[in-house]
């Protein structure tokens, strides 16, 4: 290649992964302006210039059942790309999350002498850590959005770096909830719950009942609050629709599209685990974390020890204690969700302590963080081959 004409594949898994490559993209055409950027991105990427082989939809599958279910497509899609990968022989090639399918194809890209750079850590220090020993067979660098992060992989012998999260530069902090709720068409001056079940159409299947039961309930211990739901795609809508009809419930706004400005609406937020809670955090809006996966999934995993016991909600890592409710599982029912939000709505001084603690660590994660994932991709292109 020239050295300002590089190949740069990409490979992302779902909607938060579509986000972060677009942002890459978008920082990497800076220092390259006539780089090709090709693989496997959503809508976000294509409109940055990815020439999308495949759409990240493909990917969206989550669950350990849930994923054999999708495994031959997954491996012919899989085997396609990675035959179509050694074709283009990109200068680099950059798996975005979605580790189940990204460190494989890795592995054999490295193999191939294609430099591979992991963008998001799989989050190996909670759930199946031994996943670290492919990790270190898969990756060159892999990019931490989260300061802990590089010390870990440090341990096990795993070249990482620190490059932030670029949401935390992306996002303000959002203090006029009422213009929010006008531009969704909803009462500015109403106290607001809003819904937030996932991007995955497993995860919103597993979490609607449970958040429509507590809509209920919150309903009837406070008639003047309203409600709204974020809807990332037609499929999930749908899901979420048959939900709503089948607990006879019609009080509920559907936004698609629009996450952010559900978020800012809110009074609180009932928020399924992953991105959305970071997301939550930055538009500073207390919240209520909450996830479900399928009983047989959950019943392996705790069988074989997949997961450690500790904290799950990306603010409550990033703080080391526990700031946001996190329901799990079996406590992530109607009414304990309920509860968890009627706390935030009946105490705000302690909504205000937490939004407080929320701003200060907005402002530890700021960095310029798709600048510095770009200089990083930079210097995996730029490096002098082994010997």
């Amino acid at each position: 290649m020239a050295a300002d004409t590089p190949t740069i594949a990409l490979v992302a898994g779902e909607s938060s992964g579509d986000q972060l490559g677009a942002a890459l993209v978008e920082s990497l055409r800076a220092r390259y302006p006539a780089a090709r950027f090709c693989g496997v991105g959503g809508q976000r990427m294509q409109a940055a210039g990815v020439e999308a082989w495949w759409d990240s939809e493909e990917l969206a599958v989550m669950g350990l059942f849930e994923v054999l279910e999708h495994f031959p497509r997954l491996l012919r899609l899989r085997r396609d790309l990675h035959r179509r990968l050694l074709n283009a022989r990109p200068d680099v090639f950059v798996g975005i999350d979605a580790p189940d399918f990204n460190l494989g194809l890795e592995i054999k890209l490295r193999r191939a002498d294609i430099r591979t750079v992991q963008y998001v850590s799989p989050t190996v220090w909670a759930w199946r850590q031994g996943r670290v020993r492919k990790v270190r067979r898969a990756a060159d660098l892999v990019m931490c959005l989260f300061p802990f992060e590089p010390e870990f992989y440090a341990r096990h012998d795993v070249s990482a770096t620190y490059v932030g999260h670029p949401m935390a530069d992306q996002i303000e902090p959002d203090e006029n909830p009422g213009a929010a709720r006008a531009a969704l068409g909803l009462d500015p001056a109403a106290p607001t719950v809003a819904l937030l079940p996932g991007s995955r159409a497993s995860e919103v299947g597993l979490l609607a009942g449970p958040m429509i039961e507590a809509v209920a309930l919150l309903r009837e211990r406070e008639p003047g609050l309203q409600f709204v739901a974020a809807m990332a795609s037609d499929r999930t809508r749908g899901i979420f629709e048959q939900a709503m009809q089948d607990l006879g419930r019609t009080d509920i706004a559907l936004i698609q599209g629009r996450p952010r400005q559900v978020m800012a609406a809110a009074s609180v937020v009932l928020c399924a685990s992953g991105t959305a809670t970071l997301e939550t955090m930055l538009v500073n809006r207390p919240m209520v974390m909450t996830y479900r996966i399928t009983r047989p999934t959950y019943l392996l995993a705790k069988h074989l020890k997949l997961i450690r016991p500790q904290l799950f909600a990306l603010p409550n890592i990033l703080a080391g204690e526990a700031l946001v409710p996190e329901l799990m599982q079996d406590e992530a029912s109607g009414a304990n969700l309920a509860r968890a939000a009627l706390h935030w709505l009946e105490h705000p001084q302690e909504a205000a302590a937490l939004r407080r603690r929320f701003a200060g660590l907005h402002e530890q994660l700021r960095c310029r963080a798709s600048d510095q994932a770009a200089a990083a991709v930079a210097s995996v292109i730029d490096r002098e081959p082994a010997t």
